[in-house]
């Protein structure tokens, strides 16, 4: 496991949803009329495969071409507090697509700017994240970007010692070589094998033509193809049947593939090998579509961001259920972590703040006062938890506590359903009994490494060996 970041590398662009009702004929012409209800926007391209990222990594940079210009601008402040943006010249406006719906169909969609990227250098930034990341996603929407000679000869140089996905697209440069694996949907890769190729023979095709490790092809709900080095022909990994989309339902299947290269990415961030980073990520797309898919992360054009509403004053009581409830209207992402916080210390600190900057809001579950005995002890806790309570309440990156009796908490979660559920990285090897909640709710599992030397356990041991 490597402890630089998930850098995402392509174009980014603005997605914009204009819903309303069509119940009637426009008299001119056989078009349906659309009375506007509402508008919302949410980052695309690379910008929607960083804000993906960010679910799955505690730290996500996103290099990429933006103009400065409106829909840029906006672009921007989206993605404020998600990742970091490492801006690259770009020529022309920033690229904008908007669709129309009504009853959850898309009836139109209008694309307008023009922005590729330009020929100048990267930048000293641009290296720096490059060299320094843990692993890195390139997400090629075909403005320009891949061909980058410098970007190219940077991801050739990192290739050999860290993970690099390539997502790739039909107007984009041709994936690099040694790259751990490559995305392309079932269109693309028969677009680049040849059109007359199945499925599971492009797959292999491409890992030998582009020299990777892996090339997973999508193949929407029947999941993935995936053919790796040594291994003949290429293995199916399916979508399991919990996060199946029912048959009823009319999925919106929009960012699914930026689910599948982010979800992807993550694992082999955290040390998964190919099969298993494939196998997670159908998995990871499957529930996202199930979830909503992109459109639950858009926010209203309105807004400044997803929570536009001020935070209350630091210390004042707040209602968890209210608050989740209020960033799932306003289309922001809810991240809950839970534990003791007994003598809170720098690296709860530490784990909150990061817990925070993976979304809109942060819960914390706090373990009641029997709840602690059950699993610390007759001596624990030290603080009871209306002050333990109190004490998280203070910090900024908190926005509210709720207390639970039990020593899990699963119920606590089906009632929250948060989109992120962190836990400290010493959960890393353990078998999270609140894991299965959270999923079955389409939210996903962060670990986040600990900082080390802090523990109550031990500075309540210091304390009595001084004593």
């Amino acid at each position: 496991m490597s402890g630089g970041p998930l850098v995402v590398v392509g174009d980014a662009l603005l997605d914009a949803d204009i819903e309303g009702t069509a119940d009637r004929l426009c008299p001119e012409a056989p078009v349906p009329v659309v009375d506007v209800a509402r508008e919302w926007h949410r980052p695309g391209g690379a910008g929607l495969a960083a804000l993906l990222a960010a679910r799955s990594a505690a730290e996500v940079v996103l290099v990429t071409a933006v103009g400065d210009d409106p829909a840029g601008r906006r672009l921007a402040q989206l993605l404020a507090g998600e990742a970091e943006l490492v801006r690259l010249p770009a020529r022309g406006a920033t690229v904008c697509k908007t669709r129309v719906r009504a009853a959850d169909q898309s009836l139109v969609r209008f694309d307008s700017g023009d922005a590729r990227a330009g020929g100048e250098p990267l930048g000293p930034r641009a290296a720096e994240v490059l060299r320094g990341a843990g692993a890195i996603l390139v997400a090629d929407y075909g403005r320009g970007l891949t061909g980058h000679p410098d970007l190219r000869r940077l991801l050739a140089e990192v290739a050999p010692r860290i993970p690099v996905v390539w997502d790739p697209h039909p107007r984009g440069a041709a994936p690099v070589p040694g790259l751990r694996l490559a995305t392309p949907n079932q269109s693309e890769a028969a677009g680049f094998a040849g059109h007359d190729t199945a499925a599971e023979q492009a797959a292999m095709t491409l890992r030998e033509r582009w020299g990777c490790t892996g090339v997973a092809v999508t193949v929407g709900s029947r999941g993935a193809l995936l053919a790796v080095a040594g291994e003949e022909p290429a293995r199916r990994v399916p979508v399991p049947s919990a996060s199946r989309v029912t048959g009823s339902a009319r999925p919106d299947t929009c960012g699914a593939g930026d689910r599948f290269a982010t979800a992807a990415t993550a694992a082999l961030l955290d040390g998964a090998s190919v099969a298993e980073a494939v196998t997670g990520a159908v998995d990871a797309a499957a529930r996202f579509v199930a979830a909503g898919g992109a459109t639950a992360l858009s926010v209203p054009a309105e807004a400044d961001t997803a929570l536009s509403q001020p935070r209350q004053q630091a210390g004042a009581p707040r209602d968890a259920f209210e608050l989740a409830a209020r960033v799932r209207r306003a289309g922001g992402r809810l991240v809950a972590t839970g534990g003791c916080f007994d003598l809170l210390h720098a690296g709860h600190v530490s784990l909150l703040r990061r817990a925070r900057a993976l979304g809109d809001a942060l819960v914390v579950c706090l373990n009641s006062d029997a709840s602690v005995r059950r699993l610390k002890g007759a001596g624990r806790p030290i603080v009871p938890a209306e002050d333990r309570a109190r004490l998280l309440t203070e910090l900024e990156s908190v926005d509210a506590v709720v207390t639970f009796e039990e020593s899990s908490p699963e119920a606590l979660l089906d009632r929250l359903r948060p989109d992120v559920w962190v836990k400290g990285g010493d959960y890393a090897d353990t078998d999270l009994p609140e894991a299965a909640t959270v999923r079955r709710h389409g939210g996903d599992v962060v670990l986040i490494p600990t900082v080390a030397g802090y523990s109550t356990t031990r500075i309540v041991a210091a304390a009595q060996a001084g004593a």
